[in-house]
């Protein structure tokens, strides 16, 4: 199985056509695509209300990627708003566990950041996490090359099967050390997960520039790199029961667009985008000369 979906549900501005879908995005949303990534959790562990709500607002065949809080994985380079690892830990098992009661987790993602790279030290860091993750499925991001040189690319992807990690595959820009290739490779039976982040390689590394952000995921995937990712799709599904594929080119809405497109070519069922509906007036006046 093939699952589409998008980075958050917000600011898909192509989805939301009406009042009615723009007051209620995610029931929108939810009705459009399978499966969304949760990146509000990244900024900060969402409370367990957020998460019963967003849970509640969603069909029961729904299912979020939630990705992990930025202290989690190294990101913030000091001291945590929590008095403990532990005790950060915790809160954000709390979170994901109203999802994860309903069948509506499909893992918690681990992004880690570019400047995290295959050291053993690093290695101990990603057993101490899965080990503190217990039965929650958990995905695997790397952001550094290191971990996928010719010498140590099969070694990283049996140390993920052996500690349970789910990979998720990347589509990025090559530039650098801070950016790792298209690994077509599932380490889990049950899931695999594949990010789009686009192809702008002057933009990736832009951090600490203004619009960074914004600048970072500008791309819009033509049909002949949605065509090589649908046959590498199917070939990831021989070796997972499900492969979910996210969209995170959104910089100037291409996400939601590139999603259906790349649904489309997959012979995937297309809901209808809800649209205003015209007075009866103006649509008699159609046909006026």
């Amino acid at each position: 199985m093939i699952t589409v979906g998008l980075t958050g549900w917000g600011d898909h501005d192509s989805l939301y056509l009406t009042k009615e879908a723009s007051k209620n995005k995610l029931p929108t949303y939810s009705s459009l695509f399978p499966a969304v990534e949760v990146d509000s959790s990244f900024y900060a562990i969402q409370s367990r209300r957020n998460m019963e709500k967003w849970t509640d607002e969603t069909p029961d065949n729904f299912r979020f990627l939630v990705k992990a809080y930025q202290g989690m994985t190294g990101h913030t380079r000091g001291k945590i708003p929590f008095n403990s690892e532990e005790e950060m830990f915790e809160a954000f098992r709390l979170s994901i566990s109203t999802m994860a009661k309903a069948n509506k987790l499909m893992a918690a993602l681990f992004q880690f950041p570019p400047w995290f790279d295959c050291t053993k030290e690093n290695v101990n860091t990603l057993r101490r996490i899965r080990e503190r993750m217990g039965e929650y499925p958990c995905a695997l991001e790397f952001r550094h090359q290191s971990w996928f040189t010719s010498q140590m690319r099969d070694r990283t992807l049996n140390f993920m099967r052996q500690e349970k990690w789910i990979h998720s595959v990347c589509d990025e820009p090559q530039a650098g050390t801070g950016s790792v290739p298209i690994v077509e490779e599932a380490t889990d039976r049950r899931l695999t997960v594949v990010r789009m982040h686009g192809r702008n390689t002057a933009g990736w590394n832009s951090a600490g520039q203004p619009n960074w952000r914004e600048v970072r995921y500008l791309y819009r995937y033509n049909e002949d790199e949605l065509a090589e990712w649908a046959a590498r799709l199917q070939r990831l599904e021989q070796s997972s029961d499900e492969v979910c594929i996210i969209f995170n080119n959104n910089s100037a809405g291409d996400a939601a667009d590139n999603a259906r497109q790349l649904m489309h070519m997959l012979g995937q069922h297309l809901p209808e985008i809800p649209q205003e509906k015209q007075p009866e007036a103006e649509q008699l006046d159609l046909f006026d000369m």
